[in-house]
């Protein structure tokens, strides 16, 4: 498999979308929700396209909207002027909804369960697998997990501060994780409790 999952910072990136339909909505709601700018060309925006600040723009433009942008989407159901889109896009991002394995970017299946963000890619062999799976992921994380993340997070910051060895940085962590005292509280949902317990360990050490 050719294609390798990665994050991309999507605030202020300025990305044009062919097309105003399903798919070219999801699209733009996904990458306005992450800060973006985002014009589509189509026929028309739903009203909350166009309350998160989406630009609509006449499919007669998409030559100056390719300059403009940092990433190209094309999600339109007009072949010809879809793979005009690409021709003249290619030293751009594209991400093609109708053949995918066709550009540079892939936006796979993706949800948030508290900060933690979790994508699953198919190499699109299988949307509707894609979806199961995030329900059965869905179903195995616990809020007790999303306790311990913002736990150990915490915990990291302040052994930044006082242990400059990553090695035993990360022997701590692994400590911390198996506590049983802070276990106990993050059961109990004392948050509070347990970093002031993690605070007076590390300083302790």
């Amino acid at each position: 498999m050719d294609w390798t999952s990665i994050y991309l910072k999507t605030s202020n990136l300025n990305v044009f979308i062919l097309g105003t339909g399903e798919v070219a909505t999801r699209r733009a709601n996904r990458f306005l929700d992450h800060g973006a700018n985002v014009k589509l060309a189509g026929n028309n925006l739903s009203d909350d396209l166009k309350h998160k600040g989406a630009v609509l723009c006449s499919t007669n433009d998409v030559d100056k909207l390719v300059e403009w942008a940092d990433l190209v989407v094309v999600a339109s159901g007009d072949e010809v002027l879809s793979d005009y889109v690409c021709e003249i896009s290619q030293d751009k991002l594209v991400n093609r909804a109708d053949f995918p394995q066709k550009g540079d970017v892939i936006v796979p299946t993706s949800f948030n369960i508290g900060e933690i963000e979790i994508s699953i890619f198919t190499s699109g062999k299988s949307p509707l697998m894609a979806r199961q799976l995030r329900k059965k992921i869905q179903s195995i994380i616990t809020e007790e997990d999303i306790l311990e993340i913002e736990l150990q997070d915490y915990a990291r910051s302040i052994l930044k501060e006082t242990v400059s060895d990553q090695k035993q940085r990360r022997k701590y962590l692994y400590e911390i994780l198996d506590d049983e005292k802070i276990n106990e509280y993050i059961k109990n949902r004392q948050i509070d409790e347990a970093k002031e317990y993690i605070n007076n360990w590390i300083r302790g050490l």
